[in-house]
């Protein structure tokens, strides 16, 4: 039994981390997954170059590439550095991420908050429906304070005054696209722009459902999928029970 790590799923923002729990654990079964988030200092500005920074601490001290995973703003942290150390990372999983990475919800927050005359709290309710599907008024409510927070916490700068934009392309190793058919925010014909990206050992995968936030409702045909690529491509993983956790700032 080897103690190497085999996954590192990026989280971008510590308030998203419990939508991700479920198709981890259910990873972890098969393979050593260690959950990195971003926790930018009180004092300090978010920024994507900030997360692939860190990121990129905690990898230094593995000698050998990893598998890289992410959904949203998470997989736009996943794919920068993949770009930018492909010698780190042995393959890459996003979820629910556009070829123009940085355009995930807080980009069609912004948008309606531009362009229609409601209140933020109007705003995260509509955000609610296009990434949760229709809830309970309670679970709305949760939900609500759930976005508010992550508006803050997100390493992508937008604001009400700009909204960043990220390099397009592909990336060296294999890479997987996964995305939700009824998905507002990257829909399909978003989608399917990255199948000017990819190369022949490359794979783009969509559910039928699950809204934004497919790999939470859905965790083990996603985690199958997952899986099933890094199998095609003689990735080694070790049987194990235990998923890890690790972030670098409390």
């Amino acid at each position: 039994m080897s103690d190497e790590l085999d996954v590192v799923w990026i989280s971008s923002s510590p308030v998203l981390q419990r939508f991700d729990k479920p198709l981890l654990q259910y990873i972890s079964q098969y393979a050593n997954v260690s959950q990195w988030e971003y926790r930018p200092g009180k004092d300090e500005g978010a920024s994507i170059n900030e997360a692939v920074d860190l990121l990129d601490e905690f990898l230094s001290e593995y000698a050998y590439p990893v598998n890289l995973a992410g959904h949203g703003a998470g997989g736009a942290i996943a794919l920068t550095y993949a770009r930018r150390y492909p010698e780190k990372v042995r393959s890459l999983i996003i979820l629910a991420v556009a070829p123009q990475a940085a355009n995930t919800w807080h980009v069609h927050y912004y948008l309606q908050r531009q362009f229609f005359p409601i209140s933020r709290e109007q705003v995260l309710a509509n955000s609610v429906r296009h990434l949760f599907g229709e809830q309970p008024h309670n679970t709305t409510k949760k939900l609500i304070a759930v976005l508010n927070r992550d508006l803050d916490q997100t390493p992508l700068s937008h604001s009400l005054f700009k909204l960043i934009e990220l390099p397009q392309g592909g990336v060296s190793m294999p890479m997987m696209i996964c995305g939700s058919k009824n998905d507002p925010i990257v829909n399909s014909s978003v989608l399917k722009k990255w199948l000017n990206n990819l190369k022949p050992e490359d794979d783009l995968w969509e559910f039928s459902k699950g809204h934004h936030f497919f790999h939470y409702f859905y965790p083990q045909p996603v985690g199958e999928q997952m899986l099933k690529f890094w199998q095609t491509h003689h990735l080694p993983f070790i049987l194990t029970n235990q998923l890890f956790s690790s972030t670098l700032r409390n």
